[in-house]
């Protein structure tokens, strides 16, 4: 497989005073969320979103322990290659904060840690300031799951890409939970120091990504016409992107075709039939380019059906050939002559 390329980002600035792990209790202007003004006799009333709420009170507990790379530890890296783009930013004591995108998929965030401080429920997702951008309110992205795992927060988008964005800007996302064993007070915070300086190397591998991934290649099913074995134009795209991954992944080491019909007709009709619509995706694949030596073609005739043959639309579904991707060397398991569909239903 492709060789991921890591580089290290360094911060320079200098860190002012904090004291590591407690947080000291902050202006509210600096930190709520403003979502409407109101003037009454002069004074300005603000409204505060509840998660802007909560993460406002439990920052200002003396109680609040807060894992944060700040100024001068602050690093971030980037993972690139076709398969997977990463950019990932320690966080001391905690873990890891990613921004994780697979070819074919969309961005997504993740927290990493071997110790989960946080309590099993929601916690407060919101975008603040750093200290040294006083008067800049917080926006509030509402709550996101806290799970009991070693990624126990993931955020999808479109909230992934707007904490993203708000890296760019200068802001800084922040989770705030109570604690796992009492009712203290946690935040992780994700540091904007030097996101930027690797965002555009992060933008050009997003656009070299594959666009599939293993698993939405590894199993494919084409289908066919009653007593056809002609591929159609749409099959040939689902095909290609298969022929696609598999020039691009050396660990695809074995390709297994496998040819079925429904029940109607004679069982050694189906077996030829099934037969020549294996050997029409086999000649596809190396039409293209794919290894001979890679693909192992087998026909079945009507065995294996993956619904029972009654009615048109389960005679349509089993009048298939499908495609098996494996990495690695070892022998296919007997149940590995049900396909995709086949699983589908059990």
């Amino acid at each position: 497989m492709q060789k991921s390329r890591v580089t290290k980002l360094h911060a320079s600035i200098p860190e002012r005073n904090r004291i590591q792990g407690k947080e000291f209790p902050r202006q509210a202007d600096n930190i709520v969320n403003v979502c409407c003004d109101h003037s009454v006799s002069g004074i300005i009333v603000r409204k505060l979103t509840i998660a802007s709420v909560i993460a406002l009170s439990w920052a200002a507990s003396s109680q609040a322990a807060t894992f944060s790379a700040g100024i001068e530890k602050s690093q971030w890296y980037l993972s690139s290659s076709i398969f997977e783009c990463a950019l990932t930013h320690n966080i001391p004591q905690y873990g890891r904060a990613v921004f994780y995108h697979e070819a074919g998929e969309a961005l997504r965030f993740y927290l990493d840690t071997a110790r989960n401080p946080m309590r099993e429920g929601e916690a407060a997702l919101v975008l603040e300031a750093p200290r040294w951008r006083p008067g800049v309110g917080v926006r509030d992205l509402g709550y996101v799951a806290v799970l009991d795992k070693p990624h126990p927060i993931s955020v999808d988008n479109p909230k992934a890409s707007q904490m993203m964005d708000s890296l760019l800007e200068g802001m800084m996302p922040t989770f705030t939970r109570r604690a796992r064993f009492n009712d203290d007070t946690v935040r992780v915070e994700v540091s904007s120091i030097n996101f930027a300086r690797y965002y555009e190397d992060y933008l050009s591998c997003v656009s070299g990504l594959l666009p599939v991934n293993f698993r939405q290649v590894e199993r494919t099913a084409v289908f066919f016409k009653l007593d056809e074995s002609v591929l159609t134009d749409q099959d040939k795209r689902e095909l290609d992107k298969v022929v696609l991954y598999v020039k691009a992944d050396p660990s695809v080491t074995a390709i297994f075709v496998d040819g079925h019909t429904d029940s109607t007709g004679r069982r050694i009709y189906n077996r030829r039939l099934s037969k020549d619509r294996a050997e029409a995706v086999t000649a596809y694949l190396m039409d293209k380019g794919v290894a001979s030596e890679k693909i192992t073609t087998r026909y079945h005739g009507e065995r294996y059906p993956v619904v029972q043959n009654a009615g048109p639309k389960n005679l349509a579904r089993n009048r298939r050939a499908t495609v098996r991707l494996e990495r690695g060397t070892q022998p296919p398991a007997k149940e590995d002559l049900l396909d995709i569909s086949m699983e589908e239903e059990l």
